[in-house]
C-alpha cells in the first residue's frame, strides 16, 4: 500500500467509512480503466482539476465517466470566467495530487480549503462511487452516504452543477 492509499484509508477508517478496494495496472484517463472497472457495481466518476483564467480560484469537478464536461457552460454554472485545467504544479501544490490521480480523496491535502468542489447533479442518485485513493494503481468505492460525510469532514464547499 502505498503513503497515498494508506492516508485515505487512515482518513475513511477515522470517519468509520468502509470501502472496497480494487487493484488494477496504473491508469491516467477513464478510457483505460474502463476494463478493469468492468463488474465493479459502482458509478464510476471522472474528476477534473480546473483552475479559472486569472489562476486565482481552482476547482475539482466530479461527474459520471461517461460525461464529457463543457468547461464553458460549467464555468457559467459556477459564476468564473473561463476555466482551463491546472497545470501538474498546481495540482500538486493545492492536493498533493499528480496527474491521473485526481480524485475527491485529494481534499485531505487540501488543509486550507482552497480549491472548490463542484459535483454533477446526477451523482446524487448513486448508490455508490469509485474513486483513486491518491494513486491510479487502486480504486475505492463507497456508498454514496459515506461519500458525503466524507466531503463534510473534509469541510471544502460544495457546488452541485448539471453537466
Amino acid at each position: 500500500m502505498t503513503e497515498q492509499e494508506a492516508g485515505v484509508a487512515a482518513r475513511l477508517g477515522e470517519l468509520g467509512i468502509a470501502y472496497t478496494r480494487h487493484e488494477h495496472p496504473p491508469v491516467v484517463t477513464v478510457e483505460e480503466a474502463e476494463p478493469h472497472w468492468r463488474g465493479i457495481d459502482a458509478t464510476h466518476c471522472k474528476n477534473l482539476f480546473l483552475r479559472n483564467q486569472k489562476g486565482s480560484r481552482h476547482y475539482l469537478v466530479v461527474l459520471r465517466a461517461s460525461k464529457k464536461a463543457d468547461l464553458r457552460a460549467l464555468a457559467d454554472q459556477i459564476g468564473d470566467g473561463r476555466l482551463s485545467f491546472g497545470s501538474p504544479e498546481r495540482l500538486m501544490t493545492h492536493l498533493g495530487l499528480t496527474p491521473g490521480s485526481v480524485s475527491p480523496f485529494g481534499l485531505i491535502n487540501n488543509r486550507d480549503h482552497a480549491v472548490r468542489l463542484v459535483l454533477d447533479r446526477d451523482l446524487k442518485a448513486a448508490t455508490r462511487l469509485m474513486f483513486h485513493p491518491n494513486i491510479n494503481t487502486v480504486t475505492f468505492t463507497i456508498a454514496s452516504a459515506d461519500f458525503a460525510r466524507f466531503l463534510d469532514a473534509c469541510g471544502n464547499r460544495v457546488h452541485y452543477v448539471s453537466v
